[in-house]
């Protein structure tokens, strides 16, 4: 094994993940290799700027600032795509497809959008391409879903898929601070972009949840079909009231086998302080998973940062090379399912989609304003769990109201809050927040 000549690797992108890809093949270069079965080299990278200090020794890998000199290179068999965004990654991809090399990719945006594009040219060439690193960083989510549940029917799976937005809530939760504060404090410590809005509004997340389902459910990526809201609107109060309820708000990707339909949805959730999910804190990554078969079963970890990701990384090059020799028709199929077994069903349009809620609104602290609110509710047959009503503020006119729901079709709760929002008694907007329990 020792004597087989090394696979040569290419990396597309020398920032924080291909440093760290580099550093663990070269710290673990004899596991990986007793794994593998041959050893695995960089040989070359491409990146931008040449003259950036890289904080690691590249001793023996030629850096380049044209990324078609590795994909042209014949000597070269795995090309790592760590660039990031559509274009160019896109492109390279392809030509490196067209090139017959194997592709790893950590680029989630890339896939959810031009994944079903990418998978067909990489199964008509003959090759691989590898993405576990685009889901949760080092959680290897991807081979769990796609290889430990493979006797499993998925009915349903929520995750926590994005640092950001949890490191945000967590810290509104802890330390009692508004959003704006404490995404400020996420962009110094360098958790969130300078410009944020991939994370907190959701976008994101939704990339990825649009890998896991089809990997779940075998269905083509269909990132436009997910529904997508942030949590630029959660406020300290929503924070304090769940908490007082006994529920916990985080931001979760949930997608959900209804039978007829796919359920694809990205946002804020109110998640029981028991339940396994509402504990998980900080930048930290988890995705809880139904089968019929296994039950619920929780991948917790990482969800970002250098080695991390370059773990799943060097994962997917050990998986390439192991395959290196054999049939194409014989791997494992990138999306689970054979690709002439992928599911037509469609994916639910929200307006469809069922779960509880809570709902906050201000009402003029007089009589009757409660029995009209509550008559709204029954005349939509929206049923009530809970209601907190906290006491007047001395010289404001207006209360804060707060309702827990039991399920009821989303449609019917927009027309509640429609009626509700135009009675003279409550001022300003509603806030909903979807409510889901997992049991």
């Amino acid at each position: 094994m020792q004597d087989l000549i090394p696979v040569q690797v290419g990396l597309l992108g020398l920032g924080t993940v291909g440093g760290g890809t580099i550093q663990v093949l070269r710290r673990n270069r004899d596991e990986i290799t007793r794994r593998a079965g041959r050893a695995i080299e960089v040989t070359c990278a491409a990146a931008r700027d040449l003259d950036k200090p890289r904080g690691l020794p590249l001793d023996g890998i030629a850096i380049t600032s044209d990324p078609l000199t590795l994909i042209n290179d014949p000597e070269i068999r795995i090309v790592v795509e760590l660039i990031g965004g559509v274009e160019p990654a896109r492109t390279l991809v392809l030509k490196a497809i067209a090139n017959g090399k194997h592709v790893v990719t950590a680029n989630k945006a890339l896939i959810a959008i031009h994944g079903n594009e990418v998978f067909q040219a990489a199964q008509e060439r003959g090759v691989m391409v590898a993405f576990e690193a685009a889901v949760c960083g080092g959680i290897p989510i991807i081979k769990a879903i796609r290889e430990g549940l493979a006797g499993n029917r998925i009915e349903w799976l929520a995750g926590i898929i994005n640092g950001t937005g949890n490191f945000i809530l967590t810290e509104m939760l802890d330390k009692g601070r508004d959003f704006e504060t404490v995404l400020r404090e996420a962009q110094r410590l360098g958790f969130a972009e300078a410009d944020p809005v991939f994370d907190v509004e959701g976008i994101d997340a939704a990339h990825k949840l649009t890998i896991l389902a089809a990997i779940a459910f075998g269905i083509p990526l269909q990132f436009d079909k997910v529904y997508t809201e942030g949590i630029s609107q959660i406020t300290q109060a929503d924070i304090d009231y769940a908490e007082q309820l006994g529920y916990r708000i985080k931001h979760l990707g949930i997608a959900r086998d209804a039978g007829d339909a796919i359920e694809l949805r990205v946002h804020p959730t109110l998640v029981p302080r028991r339940q396994l999910l509402a504990n998980v804190m900080g930048v930290m990554n988890a995705v809880l998973i139904k089968g019929d078969a296994v039950g619920q079963t929780l991948y917790y970890g990482a969800g970002a940062g250098a080695e991390p990701t370059a773990s799943a990384v060097v994962a997917d090059l050990v998986d390439v090379v192991r395959t290196l020799t054999s049939d194409p028709e014989n791997r494992v199929p990138h999306l689970a399912f054979q690709p002439a077994a992928l599911s037509n069903r469609r994916v639910a349009p929200m307006d469809a989609v069922a779960t509880a809620y809570y709902l906050r609104m201000h009402a003029v602290d007089q009589p009757g304003v409660l029995a009209d609110i509550t008559r709204i509710f029954g005349d939509l047959r929206i049923s009530i769990e809970a209601i907190l009503q906290k006491e007047p503020v001395p010289g404001e006119p207006h209360v804060p109201i707060i309702f827990l729901t039991h399920r009821v079709r989303e449609r019917s709760m927009n027309a509640a809050i429609e009626r509700i929002e135009a009675l003279e008694s409550v001022t300003g907007r509603v806030t909903r927040i979807r409510l889901e329990t997992f049991a």
